[in-house]
């Protein structure tokens, strides 16, 4: 099944190494890019991602305000959190939020394809 993904991040260098780190991979397709929480939210509608790669410290729209928006108008995408403030980030704002995931930037980037596909394989069961 083919897993399409927004990336959400007010950096360029990180939304090009993400995009470039998911390139090769066959059941990943990077579909849009989102540089602030509102741009993230109007993708979101007509891009109709599987998953949206979120990260916390944007303009515009934080995505913890990303998130809260996103689960009541497209209740079926995937959130993963990527923040380098992952720490500071509680399972409980996580459950309240609706994210899947929280990967902590830079150090998970090597988990990235793993979470995403935990993420799907966890809606499955």
């Amino acid at each position: 099944m083919l897993k399409r993904v927004l990336i959400a991040d007010d950096n360029l260098y990180v939304r090009y190494v993400i995009r470039t780190f998911l390139h090769d991979q066959d059941e990943i397709e990077v579909c849009g890019e989102a540089v602030d929480g509102v741009e993230a939210i109007e993708k979101t509608r007509h891009l109709k991602p599987d998953l949206v790669l979120l990260d916390l410290s944007m303009p515009s729209l934080n995505g913890a305000e990303v998130a809260l928006i996103l689960k009541n108008t497209a209740p079926d995408v995937r959130i993963i959190m990527f923040t380098m403030y992952s720490s500071k980030l509680s399972p409980s704002l996580k459950s309240a939020l609706g994210i899947d995931a929280i990967l902590s930037k830079p150090s998970d980037m090597g988990h990235l394809v793993e979470s995403i596909n935990a993420v799907f394989n966890s809606h499955r069961n």
